[in-house]
């Protein structure tokens, strides 16, 4: 992995613009860029249904729970995603 940092401030008219277009609004003069460059593996065996052997163990979340648990989590999560939307 490659991190960059650069100052806003201290970037060229041109390389700010492509910049700021990039990221889909206009920067500080204080702010600073962090970008990371990492190389994905694609070809990882064993990385999900790519891999040909249907979803990663992480995706059985449920996974021993009964029909009423199930029901009661769901109950929980949409409560409480109503509680995170904004009155209209």
């Amino acid at each position: 992995m490659e991190t960059i940092i650069r100052q806003v401030r201290d970037l060229l008219a041109n390389e700010r613009s492509s910049i700021e277009q990039l990221v889909g609004h206009s920067l500080g003069e204080n702010q600073q860029l962090v970008i990371q460059v990492v190389t994905l593996d694609v070809h990882t065996p064993g990385a999900g249904a790519a891999s040909g052997k249907g979803l990663p163990d992480w995706c059985n979340v449920y996974e021993g729970l009964t029909d009423e648990q199930i029901a009661d989590l769901e109950r929980v999560m949409l409560q409480r995603a109503e509680l995170t939307r904004s009155a209209e």
